[in-house]
């Protein structure tokens, strides 16, 4: 009943923050999941607005990893949207991961790293000849983030397709800071701004084959700092896959 509670108080904020106007478009976090040296981890995750998330990932020794996660959105200019958005960004990580918990069934996994980034924001308004801009932002960004990420490998399986399917649980809490480089509207610069944005994520993933699965991933996230152009508003609501490999799945 909390479970249930929780999800629907989430979905209804991120529904309220996807309405809000925002420079910056979070990411898929990383959340590899992993048992021991040697596995490796890649995923791929989008969105309805176009927004595509990749991740990759190695566990280098029996608790170290390292990660790397990139996005990119690029919607084209020949629709009728009032806004248009466009952004990439990548990013890289070092981390510590273990097993907790009486079974062993839970891991905990903690990184920290840099990234860096653009976006092109432009406000635009119908005319007899189609649909012109008003105003147009350029950012370039870098960020700095701290995250953990708690996941649970449960007994519990859903029966799907003829076959019982293995079901797991976890949450991402990321901290950003994400600072801009670089700032113009209408290619004039202006004062940059710097912002802390702290975004909780949750997942879950479905077994489709051996090591292969199928993940729903929702959150949304707060910025600690007034800001007018960098703030939060942009919600993560993606569907994905991830597929882990190598090394030896306990």
């Amino acid at each position: 009943m909390y479970y249930r509670f929780l999800y629907v108080a989430i979905s209804l904020f991120v529904l309220i923050c996807s309405s809000c106007n925002s420079i910056y478009m979070p990411n898929v976090p990383a959340t590899p999941m992993f048992q021991g040296k040697g596995e490796m981890h890649v995923a791929a995750h989008s969105n309805v607005k176009g927004n595509l998330s990749g991740n990759i990932g190695l566990a280098v020794g029996n608790h170290i990893a390292v990660i790397a996660n990139g996005s990119y959105i690029k919607q084209q200019e020949d629709n009728n949207r009032s806004e248009l958005f466009n952004q990439h960004l990548l990013e890289g990580g070092l981390g510590y991961f273990t097993k907790v918990g009486k079974e062993k069934r839970q891991i905990l996994e903690i990184y920290a790293g840099y990234g860096i980034g653009s976006s092109t924001q432009v406000d635009r308004r119908a005319s007899t000849t189609g649909m012109m801009p008003v105003e147009t932002r350029v950012m370039d960004f870098d960020k700095i983030f701290v995250q953990i990420n708690y996941s649970s490998r449960r007994k519990r399986k859903l029966n799907l397709f003829g076959k019982p399917r293995i079901l797991n649980y976890g949450t991402a809490i990321r901290a950003n800071r994400v600072a801009m480089r670089d700032f113009t509207i209408n290619d004039v610069a202006r004062p940059m701004e710097e912002a802390l944005f702290i975004e909780p994520l949750f997942y879950t993933r479905m077994e489709l084959n051996k090591g292969l699965q199928i993940q729903y991933t929702n959150g949304f996230n707060i910025n600690v700092v007034n800001n007018n152009y960098l703030k939060a508003g942009n919600a993560v609501f993606t569907l994905g896959l991830t597929y882990n490999f190598g090394g030896k799945n306990n």
